[in-house]
């Protein structure tokens, strides 16, 4: 026997639903009084309803009417109960309407959700996600996490968790939950594996607003988080998430708000414990992810200190984070970073030259990048004092790759870009390749020349005195090796200063060659009228 449908339901401007008015209303009060109202209002016998905002959407009303039409049966699992009895309240299928109620079966299947297993309480709270808003406004999300948390607290070795009564069914239990804030260090500074505790990995599953839900439940949101299990897992997560998104990057605006409260929760507990859980690359493997989802200012400022003060640490694979703008590299991070530990009170001279020599190779691995901007590069190059170098031939290289990546350069940007020199602590190597380097301007050339020529200490400083005043060897600056010495009769130090005077004639034999070699260059570039300068004389 047909049934005969003389109502019209709208649910969520999603689907449209025909139904025999006389079997919803024998089971749904909040209906049954909504179909008299527009009776009324409208004088119409077929009449039709909107319902907006309904817990699932069609889907969950799909499942109330299969109740409905089956005489008040349905299989109830921990996959739909959270569904059926949220549609139960939206509904108000309690037994004032009729016994035995939706309302009445979904509260008792639920009564034993603490001695559901730990998928089961996963599962349900998965199921949620849908219709988060509505299980968390009729209590039913807060009972779930309390499960949640029983079960990791009953199942894990380790003391992970407080707490003072952890068979309680009660919805007051969540706030009885703490992450121990007194956990041991591991031995491992990795803020990963392995480390990592049996629940990580069920956990991820979750949505990012349920996982703030169980944060904000152990009242470790933000910056009241002091539990490192915790600040570890949410890394876990958050890595987890990205992983499965392919890039965290490709995330829109909306979707990173989701999880902005989970990055400067788990920002502030690495803040927290530092140096003593967390290496440098480990911290900057935290930068990376949580810098895809996006952090608040003081929490980047935070991560940035602590990272830059242990930047001596850090190996060139650590700094290569990838750049957000039009760039391949973050530069700009690189040169906060340096800048707080450059201006940090925990370096010593060693550290000092330790990053100096990590920032010339960061240089050489960006200078190829096309879309490098001069001002960046010096911004890198310049971010660290001169005292911090020995030696500049690694600068110069990457200004020899920039050059090379970048040839339409103008005269003036080449110049620029060789202002982050200091010619007297270049190699006479670096010096001999510069000079004939023909992207390098001629007038750098020079003074990269006359430093090292003003370099070069007086011959009269490395000779014995008694050659310097017995002796007419030192004739128009000519410098003359005395091998005949006989070292019997002088003393060792003299030794060392012999080997000083060969080491200098040879430095300026060298010299006087890249000078000829420089004087060819310049007499071919002042033929051309743009280049007719008045330059200083070499030799």
């Amino acid at each position: 026997m047909s049934l005969h449908c003389d109502l019209q339901v709208y649910v969520n401007g999603q689907q449209t639903f025909f139904l025999n008015e006389k079997i919803i209303s024998a089971y749904s009060g909040r209906l049954k009084k909504i179909i008299k109202q527009e009776k009324r209002r409208t004088q119409i016998k077929n009449s039709g309803i909107e319902i907006d905002d309904f817990p699932g959407g069609s889907n969950g009303f799909e499942l109330v009417l299969r109740f409905c039409y089956s005489g008040g049966k349905i299989e109830i699992t921990v996959s739909n109960v959270c569904l059926l009895h949220c549609c139960a309240v939206f509904l108000g299928m309690s037994e004032k309407v009729t016994a035995s109620n939706l309302l009445q079966q979904t509260e008792k299947f639920l009564e034993d959700m603490f001695y559901w297993s730990w998928n089961d309480v996963v599962a349900s709270l998965k199921s949620c996600e849908t219709f988060l808003g509505y299980a968390d406004s009729v209590g039913l999300l807060s009972k779930l996490i309390c499960a949640l948390l029983a079960k990791i607290a009953q199942n894990s070795d380790l003391n992970l968790i407080n707490s003072s009564s952890s068979s309680s069914s009660s919805p007051e239990m969540a706030s009885r939950f703490r992450f121990s804030s007194a956990e041991t260090t591991p031995d491992s500074k990795s803020p990963f594996s392995p480390s990592k505790a049996w629940w990580f990995d069920d956990l991820t599953v979750l949505s990012p607003l349920i996982i703030e839900k169980v944060v904000k439940s152990l009242g470790a949101h933000g910056s009241e988080n002091n539990s490192l299990t915790l600040t570890r897992f949410l890394l876990h997560y958050l890595k987890t998430v990205s992983q499965r998104k392919g890039n965290a990057t490709g995330f829109s605006a909306s979707t990173k708000s989701d999880y902005i409260g989970l990055t400067d929760t788990a920002v502030h507990g690495v803040i927290l414990v530092g140096k003593t859980a967390f290496s440098c690359r480990g911290l900057l493997r935290v930068l990376r992810i949580v810098s895809g989802f996006g952090i608040s200012k003081d929490c980047r400022v935070g991560l940035e200190k602590l990272i830059g003060g242990m930047l001596d640490q850090a190996t060139l694979d650590d700094l290569l984070v990838s750049g957000h703008d039009r760039g391949v590299y973050d530069v700009n991070l690189v040169v906060r970073l340096i800048r707080v530990f450059v201006n940090g009170d925990g370096w010593s001279t060693q550290k000092m030259k330790k990053v100096a020599r990590l920032v010339d190779k960061y240089l050489g691995e960006i200078a190829p990048d096309q879309n490098l901007k001069i001002s960046k590069f010096l911004g890198v190059a310049e971010s660290l004092p001169d005292s911090a170098r020995d030696c500049y031939d690694g600068v110069y290289r990457a200004i020899d790759i920039f050059l090379e990546s970048h040839p339409s350069l103008s005269f003036e940007e080449r110049s620029r870009l060789c202002r982050c020199l200091n010619y007297k602590k270049l190699s006479l190597e670096a010096c001999k390749d510069l000079a004939k380097n023909p992207k390098v301007p001629p007038r750098i050339a020079v003074q990269a020349l006359m430093s090292q020529q003003s370099y070069v200490q007086p011959a009269e400083d490395f000779l014995p005195r008694e050659v310097t005043k017995e002796s007419p060897a030192m004739n128009d600056g000519q410098i003359v090796v005395y091998g005949g010495i006989d070292t019997d009769s002088i003393e060792e130090e003299n030794h060392d200063m012999k080997m000083n005077l060969q080491r200098m004639q040879w430095r300026v034999n060298e010299l006087e060659k890249v000078c000829k070699q420089m004087k060819g260059h310049m007499s071919k570039i002042v033929r051309h009228p743009s280049s007719s300068r008045s330059l200083p004389r070499l030799c």
